[in-house]
């Protein structure tokens, strides 16, 4: 137990609750600036001992899953990796009306495997809200509650962290970026849970992608905005601010949005962005040279440890979806192609990463120097989001 001027962190944290719900003491559960989305809709992946050795190899230390698979907890035990474990969304509803089943759920999945498996938070669902099911919706802020107050009852509450990731379906209004503002549709649901998550410390989780606001839009925007290259940007008039690439877009009109509800200190992590090596027809985008571009890129943006144009002293901290190609996955092509590495453990191109094995597929590798190389040509061109569900979109100005 930590000890601040005598008193607890658990302390401080239930009179934040209590007494002063306005002052919080966040529990830290991302160290660093990278991290990465380990999912398993596949049945021809490494098995989770040898993905704990890629972990290491590659030094990526921050993981998230999408359940409280035992296999997977045993096999992190003694890693020194930081776990985020999932609460899936079937489950959602039965932790909000059953608190008995919430302090059932984190004694099995979370303090069973503790300290050995460093699990540091749970995410609660996966893009609830504005999904369209207003059952689930009404179900988030209940399940959030009895999962946090199971680890207090358990003393783990200053150190696992409760969240839930939200996609750009919860936004309206997003450009420019200092004009978004939540849905109506969600405000009921999302203003009392960021009152919650205020109190007890946790971060606004946002799933971003430009990889798909360029795919809904290729006439529309420059590709380079979206990969980190070379580009034009666009201004933001109302907060004079220039962007040079959509995902600090995208992040900081959370941060608009945030603002305008009222919380203004609330931190924003990115808890998937990526982009497809392989799609449809009607994806032409997703071509391992992009993919290669935007994830050497992004790594290249995480490591100068800087912030976003709204918040430039807050350092980015991002999960990149995904660690595997995940065959199983329903859905476009590109769904089942998000992987830094294929299914046997070799990468699916080379950004710096070691594998578990040599790829053989010598076409499908880009050396660090070939992907800095590679140029794309087209005029630039600022645009508006035009595909709620999925990502920020500006309209010529």
């Amino acid at each position: 137990m930590i000890l601040v001027s005598g008193f607890s962190v658990r302390l401080l944290i239930a009179l934040s609750v209590i007494v002063i719900p306005n002052v919080s003491l966040a529990v830290e559960a991302f160290t660093g600036t990278y991290g990465i989305n380990y999912g398993r809709i596949a049945d021809n992946i490494p098995s989770p001992d040898k993905v704990v050795k890629l972990l290491q190899a590659a030094k990526i230390k921050n993981v998230r899953i999408y359940d409280a698979d035992h296999s997977v907890l045993k096999a992190f035990s003694g890693s020194g990796l930081e776990l985020v474990v999932g609460l899936p969304n079937g489950n959602v509803k039965d932790m909000s009306y059953n608190p008995d089943h919430a302090l059932a759920w984190v004694k099995e999945n979370v303090q069973a495997f503790l300290p050995g498996t460093n699990i540091v938070g749970i995410a609660v669902g996966n893009e609830v809200l504005g999904g369209g099911d207003d059952s689930l919706a009404e179900a988030l802020l209940g399940a959030a509650k009895n999962l946090y107050n199971a680890t207090k009852e358990l003393k783990l509450d200053d150190a696992i962290q409760i969240s839930t990731a939200h996609s750009q379906a919860v936004f309206s209004d997003s450009y420019p970026p200092s004009n978004c503002t939540f849905k109506e549709s969600v405000v009921q649901y999302m203003k009392p849970l960021m009152e919650f998550f205020s109190q007890i410390g946790s971060p606004f989780c946002l799933n971003a992608y430009p990889f798909l606001a360029y795919i809904y839009n290729p006439g529309q925007i420059d590709i380079n905005y979206a990969l980190f290259k070379s580009n034009d940007g666009i201004y933001d008039e109302k907060a004079d601010l220039h962007y040079d690439n959509m995902l600090d877009a995208q992040i900081d009109a959370a941060y608009a949005a945030l603002e305008d509800a009222g919380y203004r200190k609330m931190e924003v992590i990115v808890t998937e962005t990526g982009w497809a090596s392989h799609g449809d027809q009607n994806e032409a985008a997703a071509t391992v040279g992009n993919a290669s571009t935007y994830n050497y890129n992004l790594r290249k943006r995480l490591a100068k440890r800087k912030g976003t144009p709204r918040r430039p002293k807050s350092v980015l901290k991002v999960y990149v979806f995904a660690l595997f190609n995940e065959y199983q996955k329903t859905g476009a092509t590109s769904e089942r192609n998000f992987g830094l590495f294929k299914a046997d453990g070799s990468i699916a191109y080379d950004i710096g990463f070691p594998g578990l094995k040599s790829s053989s597929a010598g076409s499908s590798i880009l050396s660090l120097k070939d992907i800095r190389g590679q140029g794309w040509s087209g005029s630039y061109y600022s645009v508006l989001t035009a595909c709620a569900s999925v990502a920020l979109l500006f309209f010529i100005s």
